[in-house]
């Protein structure tokens, strides 16, 4: 066994808090399992602009007390004694562990910390930054990720998600740390470690139940938030609204951090959403929504006539909504935004209204910079909708956004509005999106992920991309290509390859923030000159046609 492995194991234990952890790593220590140590030893989990996400564990590679405390000190170095932080948490393994954690370690620093009342979804947390006035937010979460995981989310006082430099500064600052064990704590009898109560969660209710829903009412919703923490708070929310309350899969209904009944936590995932379409077809529902755990999230399902039903993209979600609050809105400032793995459709429904329009790089943290404010140079505009396909989306009204991130709660109960006033015209959300493709043209949308155990394929594919790009995919001519990591628009430098193809395809190749896969984004236009369902009918071959060439193209 490596003897720096071992000093490196010996050194965590002498100031590791967590019986469990210590015991994980006494046993491994006692074995021998040199691989094991050398995995949870031989690197750390690094903090960025998603914070901290990782498996549960002993060591610094893996999400445990030591490694929340250090993230904790790390932020409160940055932000200065005085300073005040909202801290919220879900319903996974320890959330409620590394709250309190975070709390003492920031109260102890001489900050305020306030701690939302129970595991409650993102976007109560996000609302509450700036609601409350805090200068910064903390969210212990992993959202969609498997029920070995956690992680720690950090947003700034403007009530979004952290973005450079900021991160880089509390990355140093973690650095800095010395042990935990030497830090001083706070504990819940101080006068700076505030207990929020459950008024925090009406007033976020109330600000979004003053969405633009509309007036009709009359909906069955079938409804699940797979075994996550929304369920409570939109079922408040819809019976706040004047909605009847969803019905809810009863197997999925209650928080439970090993998520039993999914292999993955995440709607977009298949197998995800069968126990919420059986449901829908039992109670003849005339809508699906499902919230991931956190609750960030929304997805989105309709019925089709015969009585079965299917799952929208987050582009067809995005359109419809992004279409629905520009409507819903005044003014020459507003602006609309989206990512450059999203749809083009919101930039040309933007443009039709006379509205601004932006695109940003993937995640919320750079939707919401895209009106400008701290760290963005520029005009301020008011940032009005917000959306990414991954089924992230933010809705505001004249007002604004009520949340700097995306809100799964107010995307669902705006979609429940949109789909009540359509069947009070017997229409249905799938007409209001043949409308669109009739006005714009059909912007079909997919993905091809491929999960891998070993990221240096992911390297590796990239690598070859730049090396040898493609001259055609699906029979389209590759017609120009960006190198996102050079810049591209005036965005910031990420990791990723946009191919801009014959016909207005677009494809975009990048590795996943937060899980071990390289991801295509896939979209085709199709001018509607005849039926709708032709122009669909031609996408999905389109879109076939591109996910049969890129294995090749990428050598996986």
């Amino acid at each position: 066994m490596s003897s720096d492995l071992v000093r490196l194991a010996h050194s965590w234990l002498a100031q590791d808090p967590d019986p469990e952890t210590r015991a994980e790593l006494t046993v491994l220590l006692e074995s021998g399992d040199d691989e094991a140590l050398r995995e949870r030893f031989g690197a750390r989990l690094e903090f960025g602009t998603a914070g901290l996400r990782g498996e549960l564990g002993a060591g610094p590679n893996r999400m445990n007390r030591v490694t929340v405390m250090r993230a904790a000190a790390g932020l409160a170095r940055v932000l200065g004694p005085g300073r005040h932080v909202v801290i919220g948490y879900d319903a996974r393994h320890k959330s409620d562990v590394f709250a309190h954690d975070t709390a003492a370690v920031l109260t102890g620093a001489g900050l305020r910390a306030s701690v939302l009342p129970r595991p409650l979804p993102t976007p109560v947390l996000a609302f509450a930054v700036r609601h409350l006035g805090a200068d910064a937010g903390v969210t212990v979460t992993a959202s969609h990720n498997p029920p070995r995981d956690n992680g720690y989310k950090v947003y700034w006082g403007d009530g979004s998600q952290i973005v450079p430099p900021i991160d880089a500064e509390i990355s140093a600052a973690i650095d800095a740390t010395g042990p935990v064990s030497e830090l001083p704590l706070g504990s819940p009898a101080d006068p700076a470690w505030i207990a929020l109560g459950e008024d925090v969660v009406a007033d976020y209710l109330k600000a979004v139940t003053a969405l633009p829903i509309g007036e009709a009412r009359d909906l069955r919703v079938a409804y699940t938030p797979l075994h996550g923490v929304g369920g409570a708070t939109l079922t408040d929310a819809f019976l706040s609204a004047g909605f009847k309350a969803p019905a809810v899969v009863e197997v999925q209904a209650d928080p439970d951090p090993d998520f039993p009944t999914v292999a993955f936590p995440n709607p977009e995932e298949p197998g995800a959403m069968d126990f919420a379409l059986e449901l829908a077809r039992r109670v003849g529902a005339d809508l699906i929504l499902a919230n991931d755990p956190d609750a960030d999230r929304c997805a989105v399902g309709v019925p089709l006539p015969g009585g079965d039903y299917r799952m929208l993209t987050g582009d067809e979600v995005g359109a419809l909504l992004g279409e629905h609050v520009i409507r819903q809105t005044s003014g020459e400032d507003r602006l609309v935004a989206t990512t450059i793995v999203s749809s083009s459709l919101l930039g040309k429904i933007a443009a039709s209204y006379g509205v601004h329009y932006a695109e940003t790089l993937t995640g919320f943290k750079w939707i919401m910079k895209a009106g400008g404010g701290p760290g963005r140079a520029g005009d301020v505009r008011n940032l009005v909708f917000g959306y990414e396909e991954a089924l992230g989306y933010s809705v505001g009204s004249d007002g604004g956004l009520p949340v700097h991130d995306k809100d799964g709660i107010g995307a669902a109960l705006t979609v429940a509005g949109l789909a009540a006033q359509a069947g009070l015209d017997g229409r249905t959300l799938l007409d209001l999106l043949d409308d669109q493709a009739r006005r714009y043209g059909l912007h079909a949308t997919s993905q091809l992920s491929f999960r891998v155990a070993d990221l240096s394929l992911i390297t590796g594919a990239m690598a070859r991309l730049r090396a040898t790009p493609p001259a055609q995919l699906g029979g389209h001519k590759v017609e120009s290509a960006d190198d996102l990591s050079e810049g591209s628009g005036g965005l910031p430098p990420t990791d990723g390859l946009r191919y801009h193809l014959s016909g207005g395809t677009r494809v975009v190749v990048r590795p996943s923030g937060t899980e071990p896969k390289l991801k295509c984004y896939l979209e085709v236009v199709i001018p509607v000159t005849g039926e709708v369902s032709e122009a669909r009918a031609q996408a999905v071959r389109d879109l076939d046609a591109l996910k049969a060439d890129l294995p090749a193209a990428l050598g996986l």
